[in-house]
């Protein structure tokens, strides 16, 4: 199968959490496909980015502020508008960790991950989103993880803000699908710092932020999907997919808790299982089990 290069001359690309690590990945692979880049996060972790990007003779600026900061987050995308004229690529990429078992976790970190990962990426969404649709034209990259997809111990603040990125996208993706908005999640595995010590140099070196950022560079593309949660670490790409089984149905006679307890195997069997186009596609699921006909709808 052939594919044109990716290319993203004219481009104007928003990365936050760019300074380091993945961030600043995806905003160098951007750039040296032609897009113009707001490399940003806090300290000067973003002007070292941006300075490099331009060195290497593409177009960066950089926005020093948190996404949690409503304000800062509407100047930097109007001093990008002012600057580029233009928004097309946003990838949510900030976050932080503040790892402890739930028994231990003090509720304030548990806020503040919330805040950072999710409504951070709910900021910069809601930003740019008018510019996007008026352009007829936009790709949200959100930052999701398989602690979301799937727990991780430890992790419960995490787990949660990464799943419910998964719910901001969903959402997102239908209602800009009329406007050419792509809005995708990434969940990716790379080398961080908590690895160092845990897994041996040869895996870490595998573990490389730059063979994960191809993942981003797919779902900013002309051609990008929507609604899809990409998985991407070590050169190997997955995608998760939130299915729903055919399940059971229980008559007015049989409806209890015991029977659903009873016929458990049926419930869960995973044949013919379905991924929802929307939430009430189960709504639908399940009447339609219950004999009525329910009409299909967008």
């Amino acid at each position: 199968m052939n594919v044109e290069r990716i290319d993203l001359t004219g481009r104007v690309a928003i990365v936050t959490g760019a300074g380091a690590g993945l961030g600043r990945s995806h905003a160098l692979l951007l750039a040296s496909r032609g897009a113009k880049v707001v490399v940003n996060d806090l300290g000067d972790g973003a002007a070292r980015v941006s300075e490099e990007i331009n060195a290497a003779g593409g177009s960066a600026r950089a926005a020093e502020g948190s996404v949690t900061d409503r304000d800062f987050v509407e100047r930097m995308v109007s001093d990008t508008l002012e600057e580029w004229g233009r928004v097309d690529i946003l990838i949510n990429n900030a976050g932080i960790l503040r790892d402890k078992s739930f028994g231990k976790m003090d509720m304030d970190d548990f806020e503040l991950v919330i805040q950072v990962h999710l409504m951070g990426a709910a900021y910069c969404s809601k930003a740019v989103w008018e510019t996007m649709r008026e352009q007829g034209y936009g790709r949200i990259v959100m930052t999701a993880s398989s602690s979301g997809l799937y727990g991780n111990f430890g992790q419960s603040n995490y787990s949660a803000a990464k799943m419910g990125l998964v719910g901001l996208m969903q959402t997102l993706a239908l209602e800009g699908a009329r406007h050419g908005i792509q809005v995708n999640c990434l969940a990716p595995t790379a080398a961080t710092q908590m690895l160092e010590g845990i897994l041996p140099r040869e895996q870490l070196e595998l573990l490389a932020p730059e063979r994960v950022s191809p993942a981003v560079l797919a779902l900013v593309a002309e051609g990008a999907p929507t609604r899809t949660i990409l998985c991407a670490g070590a050169g190997g790409f997955e995608v998760a997919n939130i299915s729903l089984t055919q399940g059971i149905y229980l008559s007015d006679a049989e409806l209890s808790g015991e029977a659903i307890s009873g016929r458990w195997d049926a419930l869960v069997d995973r044949q013919d299982e379905m991924v929802p186009g929307f939430g009430f596609a189960q709504s639908r699921h399940e009447l339609k089990k219950a004999g009525y006909i329910v009409e299909e709808t967008d």
